[in-house]
């Protein structure tokens, strides 16, 4: 059971899985920690959430899905691939692409991709409506060139659109830090990702943390102001 001192579930949590040392939940080999939050879980609980993973309904068949793809094709299927994996097993021909205007080149070699292989590709750019920033409150201080129109991301009215045109998987390609957040709460269709956004790091910001040590020591300092 998970010590009562060092987690309170919905309140304040001073150790959790990032401080395991034994990752035991994989393969049981081990041992699970004192504090293990799976093993503060009641039986009862547990058994709700596996019955949501069995029988017809979306999240079964999600899940279902998702772990034949990893147990097919771990480590032999690119990502791009395996979107398209994934999307067959769950009877998806929809694919809606939730797309940044920077990654637009990207998302069309995407949507010939997705058209060779029997799917229905519709994007929508992160632009659309073609909204100033300033309409929202954002000062001209913080455009990324001030004193110039510079339209806003919309992410709702993304996955308006998508709703609208009822996709049955949404793709993100590059969505800003935020606006993904907002368009995969807004949209009614699954949603995965296949790129994410990093100028610095050519799309990878795996790589500031492999190199927190290094080239990005700076993000290992606690007092920096972002």
């Amino acid at each position: 059971m998970a010590s009562e001192d060092k987690i309170g579930r919905g309140g304040a949590q001073e150790v959790s899985c990032s401080d395991c040392g034994f990752l035991n939940c994989y393969r049981q080999e081990s041992r699970f920690p004192d504090f293990c939050p799976g093993e503060g879980v009641e039986q009862e609980e547990l058994e709700g959430v596996i019955a949501q993973y069995c029988g017809d309904e979306v999240d079964a068949r999600t899940a279902r899905a998702s772990a034949e793809v990893e147990g097919l094709y771990y480590g032999k299927l690119t990502r791009v691939e395996e979107v398209l994996a994934f999307a067959r097993r769950i009877g998806a021909r929809k694919i809606g692409l939730a797309t940044c205007f920077g990654l637009i080149e990207e998302a069309r070699i995407f949507s010939k991709m997705l058209k060779l292989n029997g799917f229905e590709p519709y994007a929508v750019l992160c632009k659309i409506g073609s909204v100033d920033k300033g309409e929202i409150g954002i000062e001209e201080k913080l455009k990324i060139k001030p004193e110039s129109f510079e339209a806003m991301c919309n992410p709702l009215l993304q996955a308006k659109m998508l709703n609208e045109w009822k996709s049955e998987l949404n793709v993100v390609i590059g969505l800003c830090v935020g606006h993904d957040a907002l368009f995969s709460r807004h949209s009614e269709a699954l949603v995965t990702t296949l790129i994410v956004k990093d100028r610095v790091l050519a799309h990878n910001p795996a790589a500031a943390l492999y190199t927190s040590n290094s080239y990005y020591k700076r993000i290992m300092e606690s007092d920096r102001n972002l």
